[in-house]
């Protein structure tokens, strides 16, 4: 690192707003908020989400509260294109939802974008070009003029093009990318050209993204920029102010807020902050933080697990357990004093009472999280190491959130027994609460085949001690699995699945673990161990039933075996 990093970087300008009012205001409403989660969240990964992923992860979208979502570059490939083919053709849009795209300005990525859109209720067309000094002279080698006249031309085509489908309500959004580095007036003045060419209106407005294309300066020249634009712009009861924040700086969220209070009305961003680089703007920790303040966000997290495994399925990204709101550790306290205060705060809390419990900014409840995990906040620790013997001595790597659930047993047995335990002594709590279970189900065997695109299952199992041949399809032998069990009437959702290799070699084995919903014990893992890798999946699969509290309700037409 440099002496002297200021012979080779310069601080961020200053904003001369001698009247700025955003430190003086507070976030009192939720903005619009728009994911992107199918479109920037989607590009930055190592492995792009599939089809089908995709797919769940709009239907999510939809499930939070998104009534706008960007779902794709549809100019980029084949792959953009036919996904929004798919939304459309396919009926999956709701009627109160609209879709964004995503296209450079120029005429052809334009054309192939409208193409895309064809049928569509009501859609957003997000065009861009840069317009900082530093891609005018050395990326681009364009005049100021040159690139308004770019923003212009992109914008009049968008309009003749909305005006030749008719059955589509278009809305315009554009972006000056590098916005933060752009010259403030120069930002307008491409602006204003825009909502002219567009001819805006307070009943026809155009979304004017102001991005933190790179997150250049600290979140109150972001705010100083974006109260600026609010105050400056030509036509701005036509236009809607929105934020597009990155996370290099690692202060996305504060610029977010504070340019909410600088007049923005818009946010996008994705879910959990995934995005180029280090991310986009984490809309769950912006919506929650509103909520927190007594300010509902209009989005639904209150079954945030859920979200954070259909998120982890589709990106195979992983969610940081000290993550704000979502993280496994953010309601667990190791401190012992900071468990006692926890526990004497909920035991003064009253129901309808403000919040007030110590180290707690949210009730779990409130987003679906159970308080097991500030219950048992000091049964890893103070338990000599579980998972580390768990693995030393036996092999086994636990999931973070089945370590939480297994020191819980080791707790309750010392609270009984008291003393220590010892490896030994783990490893048959451990069998004993994940792979003895044998009540009300209990494995016999099974039978794979292929039906078609699906994968069938014939599945012998004991119900109740009664032998039962159960059959189901799913496009896996899990999925076909958990079909099997609903057919007589065993309701299980599998929220995460994850496998291990206990040893190397020959003789190599196998163990699963399956965490499963739908009883009344709530989020619960299951383990199955075996040589062959879905015998042991089927395994942890029963094991999670059993613990879980589902209660069969098996059908007549069910056969013995």
């Amino acid at each position: 690192m440099l002496q002297n990093p200021a012979a080779k970087y310069h601080a961020f300008p200053p904003v001369n707003l001698v009247d700025r009012s955003w430190p003086n205001r507070t976030i009192t409403r939720p903005p619009i908020w728009m994911s992107t989660d199918l479109r920037d969240g989607n590009q930055s990964l190592f492995e792009p989400m599939n089809a089908e992923k995709k797919m769940r992860m709009f239907s999510m979208l939809c499930d939070i509260g998104f009534k706008e979502i960007e779902v794709a570059f549809p100019s980029a490939s084949e792959t953009e294109f036919g996904f929004v083919r798919n939304l459309i053709e396919g009926g999956h849009i709701p009627d109160d939802v609209s879709i964004e795209v995503l296209t450079q300005a120029r005429e052809h990525l334009i054309r192939r974008t409208f193409e895309s859109l064809k049928g569509a209720r009501k859609a957003i067309v997000h065009v861009y070009n840069a317009t900082s000094k530093t891609f005018r002279e050395n990326v681009f080698g364009m005049s100021k003029a040159e690139v308004v006249t770019m923003a212009v031309d992109a914008v009049r085509l968008i309009r003749s093009l909305a005006d030749e489908m008719p059955e589509t309500a278009i809305t315009l959004e554009y972006s000056p990318e590098l916005f933060t580095a752009t010259e403030l007036d120069f930002a307008r003045e491409v602006c204003d050209a825009v909502t002219e060419a567009w001819g805006a209106t307070p009943e026809r407005k155009v979304i004017l993204n102001l991005p933190t294309t790179v997150e250049m300066a600290t979140p109150n020249i972001y705010a100083d920029q974006i109260e600026w634009m609010h105050k400056n712009l030509a036509r701005r009861d036509s236009v809607i102010i929105s934020l597009h924040p990155h996370n290099d700086r690692g202060t996305a969220v504060a610029a977010a807020e504070l340019g909410l209070m600088a007049g923005a009305d818009r946010v996008e961003g994705c879910l959990f902050g995934n995005g180029e680089r280090t991310g986009n703007v984490d809309l769950v920790t912006v919506a929650l933080n509103m909520y927190t303040q007594g300010v509902h966000p209009g989005l639904d997290f209150s079954d945030i697990n859920a979200v954070a495994r259909t998120f982890e399925h589709c990106s195979q990204l992983p969610i940081h357990p000290r993550h704000p709101y979502v993280g496994d550790l953010v309601f667990t306290a190791f401190s012992g004093s900071h468990q006692d205060a926890i526990k004497k705060g909920f035991s003064a809390q009253e129901a309808d009472e403000q919040w007030s419990v110590p180290y707690l900014p949210i009730d779990p409840a409130d987003v679906g999280r159970s308080y097991d995990s500030v219950i048992r906040v000091n049964s890893q620790s103070g338990k000599g190491g579980i998972a580390y013997l768990m693995e030393t001595e036996h092999g086994i790597a636990m999931p973070r959130r089945l370590q939480v659930e297994f020191s819980g047993v080791v707790q309750r047995h010392t609270d009984t027994h008291g003393g220590e335990v010892s490896a030994s002594d783990i490893w048959q709590l451990f069998a004993a609460a994940y792979l003895e279970s044998t009540s009300p189900l209990r494995y016999r065997e099974h039978h794979l085949f292929e039906h078609g695109s699906a994968q069938g299952i014939r599945l012998s199992v004991d119900i109740d001690g009664t032998p039962h041949l159960l059959t189901g399809e799913g496009n896996g032998p899990i999925d076909a699995a958990v079909h099997a069990f609903a057919n007589a009437g065993i309701t299980a959702q599998v929220r995460s699945y994850e496998e291990r290799s206990m040893s190397t070699g020959g003789e190599a084995s196998a163990c699963a673990f399956i965490e499963v919903a739908g009883g009344s014990g709530g989020e619960c893992y299951g383990v199955g161990i075996d040589a062959n890798i879905v015998t042991a999946s089927l395994k942890a699969l029963i094991s999670g039933v059993d613990r879980s509290g589902i209660r069969p309700q098996v059908m007549a037409a069910e056969q013995a075996a």
